[in-house]
């Protein structure tokens, strides 16, 4: 096949040789940006991310939410799941994550031929060399893209779980490390159900957050139709590698608090023991809960959300504010549960209503401050 090289368009981005085995569609882009300045602190790194954020959404009508949590998944180093109806917005939204955040990026679509060697590499004889050599699947990218992830078979998908959850690949009885940053993102199609593999209960557990896509209201749906049907908006590069890892060093550097993270433990605890945190009928509605994953990603994701809002600190709120895409993917619902189309949703809003947050203390100075910038002023509404 000879290789295909072509400009895609005044940035510099370029689509390397194809990738294509069988029916097996991966495309790459490299983006590059000008070298930001890296962040000294808190404020400085907010700043740098509210842009980058604001980027995608010059491309991508609302769905702040899940644009959020991509930033949060990125920062978090860990990965996301997707699921929406299509037409969505979802590819459109991690292709233009991927440009704005710089580094490369590859587009998987799964499909039901596809055999795990098309997507980690294989070993190939050269008939040159009279040896086996090594070629590398389309994941060693920053940015995996795995579209309907969910039509793939399980061995596709199994073959997955060690990039996922090592960041590696073994192929030949070598190891071939994933770059870094590396995340994958993966879409899926909630509705279908001919040819639709589901996800095992242990490559879900691999994904940090689990992120539901809706659709948009219908003042977004105006807007689409005004800003989509003319020259689309393009996104431009903000971050890159650098910045990305000096981010995430930043991220798992934020302050937890004992109590907070005594917190994180009781609402994953509330989850398998449901009716030790007055909770009795849950009992028969979750069948299987949180496992330690979702310990570690609240308490991850939380550090990353407080540095997108400028704090080195996580509160509370933080962590609720993550729990519902961080734990519902993860608990199991009973037979019974399902039949009376009770959500994974509904569970997690049940458990942060029942376990108590804790409540910030401030001390003396703060606490004069506050009240000084609260007190009724005479002569003011």
């Amino acid at each position: 096949m000879v290789p295909l090289r072509e400009s895609i368009g005044k940035r510099g981005y370029r689509w390397p040789r194809n990738q294509c085995r069988r029916n097996f569609r991966s495309t790459r882009v490299s983006t590059e940006a000008a070298q930001p300045q890296l962040p000294n602190n808190v404020a400085e790194a907010a700043r740098l991310l509210g842009t980058a954020i604001s980027q995608v959404q010059r491309v991508i009508v609302g769905q702040e939410h899940m644009v959020q949590q991509l930033m949060v998944a990125l920062l978090a180093k860990g990965h996301c799941l997707l699921e929406g109806v299509p037409g969505t917005a979802k590819t459109l939204a991690v292709r233009s994550f991927a440009i704005v955040v710089g580094g490369e990026f590859a587009r998987i679509q799964f499909t039901p031929d596809l055999v795990p060697s098309d997507i980690v590499g294989t070993r190939i004889y050269s008939s040159q060399t009279e040896q086996f050599k090594i070629e590398l699947g389309p994941v060693f990218v920053n940015f995996v893209l795995a579209d309907e992830i969910n039509r793939a078979p399980a061995k596709v998908q199994s073959a997955m779980l060690e990039l996922m959850a090592e960041k590696q690949v073994s192929i030949g009885g070598s190891t071939y490390p994933a770059p870094s940053p590396f995340i994958v993102i993966a879409t899926q199609n909630p509705i279908e159900s001919e040819g639709v593999y589901p996800l095992p209960e242990a490559q879900r557990d691999r994904f940090l957050v689990k992120v539901d896509v809706p659709y948009p209201r219908g003042n977004e749906e105006f807007e689409i139709l005004r800003r989509m049907s003319v020259r689309p908006p393009e996104a431009e590069p903000v971050l890159t590698a650098a910045a990305v890892r000096h981010l995430q060093d930043m991220a798992s550097n934020v302050f937890v608090h004992n109590l907070v993270s005594e917190y994180v433990v009781r609402l994953v605890l509330a989850s398998r023991t449901p009716a030790e945190f007055g909770m009795p009928d849950l009992e028969s509605v979750i069948q299987i809960g949180c496992s330690p994953r979702a310990t570690l990603g609240l308490v991850a994701a939380s550090r990353a959300l407080a540095l997108i809002n400028g704090r080195d600190y996580v509160l509370p709120t933080d962590v609720q504010a993550v729990a519902k895409d961080v734990m519902a993917h993860r608990i199991v619902l009973g037979f019974d549960a399902v039949a009376d189309s009770i959500s994974t949703g509904d569970v997690v809003d049940r458990i942060l209503a029942m376990v108590p947050a804790p409540t910030p203390v401030w001390n003396t100075e703060q606490r004069q401050a506050s009240h000084q910038q609260h007190a009724h002023q005479p002569g003011r509404a």
